[in-house]
């Protein structure tokens, strides 16, 4: 393990750069967060937290095994969190039901190869798993996936932040960048409000911003932002106890009984703006899934903003040009489920460790634009 302590700089509050940040601290070094705005406020607090991709087998092998190296993590990361700092993340191994019929064959042959458990479960038993489903719209044959978990995404943030402030960790809020310094392709540092920080790495890990923050240093791989929007009815304990999924869309259970609904995939831009069409269609949605939850009141409406990519896997790496700058962002949809092995791997490699995945996939689009 390299133990050097040398400053380090993770430009993003999220998931993926504070649990990029946790595992530089537990190497023994030395490290600063910085964020343009609040901690953990974009979309790490705007998603649902399921602890699986929608549909794990649309995607390419390499998020596969980003999901799976942090569905193990999960369990014992949260249990620490929640010892040192009091606030559990409330990790909620539910199950996932998918009521869509398309691509079962895949489904099945894709939880085969990564020995994944996996059901075909007829009406009578969905109606055992969720008794509110309705059964005007149940498949002849769902899917039932019960490993697959959920946290309080929010808690987690809040967690990390804690925990790495009690280790030290400087958190610096509302500090744009305004410029990733370097001079003859190696890194010197930021620079926020006209001062320079000094750094032996920096972490580009802002989201759908990144491609903003790398605009002097392009890479070939644009990060856009797509816009998303939820949901949420304040409902009652056990009214829905797994996660359902259904044409995209789906609902997340949460033990207090708040009850999330999404999302939309907006292409708009930084425009993060909550509309009423997208309010009444995850209304719409949620309630003919789950009719119970006509009876229960909306408590909130919320937009985020993923950062998306052409080819769905994110980048984790070394910039290509410059040496010391690193990237670990482009996550989309799996941000969450995939974080805690995106940062160890980004951590990895800058620590010089014998990597807990193959960086291959990671890599391959991130050549610089002439």
């Amino acid at each position: 393990m390299h133990t050097t302590a040398q400053q380090h700089i993770i430009i993003g509050g999220g998931l993926i750069g504070l649990l990029s940040a946790y595992y530089l601290r537990e190497a023994g070094q030395k490290v600063t967060v910085v964020d343009k705005g609040a901690i953990g406020k974009e979309s790490s607090w705007a998603g649902g937290g399921i602890l699986s991709p929608l549909y794990p087998w649309r995607y390419p092998d390499a998020v596969t095994e980003l999901a799976s190296w942090s569905q193990n993590a999960y369990p014992d990361l949260i249990q620490r969190l929640s010892r040192d700092t009091q606030i559990d993340a409330q990790l909620n191994r539910c199950g996932l039901m998918i009521l869509d019929e398309s691509d079962i064959n895949t489904a099945i042959s894709w939880a085969e190869r990564y020995r994944k458990p996996i059901e075909l479960i007829p009406p009578s038993i969905q109606k055992k798993i969720a008794p509110g489903i309705n059964p005007d719209i149940t498949p002849k044959q769902a899917l039932w996936l019960p490993d697959i978990a959920q946290i309080r995404n929010p808690r987690m943030i809040k967690a990390l932040a804690m925990h790495l402030t009690q280790r030290g960790v400087p958190i610096l809020e509302n500090m744009p960048v305004s410029e990733i310094a370097t001079h003859n392709h190696r890194l010197k540092g930021i620079v926020v409000n006209g001062k320079m920080m000094p750094a032996s790495s920096v972490t580009v890990a802002c989201g759908a911003w990144s491609s903003q923050l790398l605009k002097n240093h392009p890479v070939a791989l644009t990060i856009e932002p797509v816009k998303g929007q939820m949901i949420i009815f304040k409902a009652i304990p056990q009214l829905l106890t797994p996660l359902l999924l259904s044409d995209s869309h789906y609902l997340i259970p949460r033990l207090d009984g708040r009850i999330l609904a999404g999302s939309t995939l907006e292409y708009v831009g930084f425009d993060k703006h909550k509309t009423p069409e997208a309010k009444n269609q995850l209304h719409q949605f949620a309630t003919k899934l789950y009719p119970a939850l006509a009876d229960y009141p909306v408590e909130h409406h919320w937009s985020g903003l993923r950062p998306g990519s052409a080819t769905q896997i994110p980048l984790i790496c070394q910039h290509p040009d410059i040496n010391g700058l690193y990237i670990n962002t482009g996550h989309f949809r799996n941000g969450v489920v995939t974080a805690p092995a995106s940062a160890r791997l980004l951590v990895d490699l800058i620590l010089n460790n014998k990597p807990i995945l193959d960086r291959k996939a990671y890599i391959a689009q991130t050549y610089s634009v002439k």
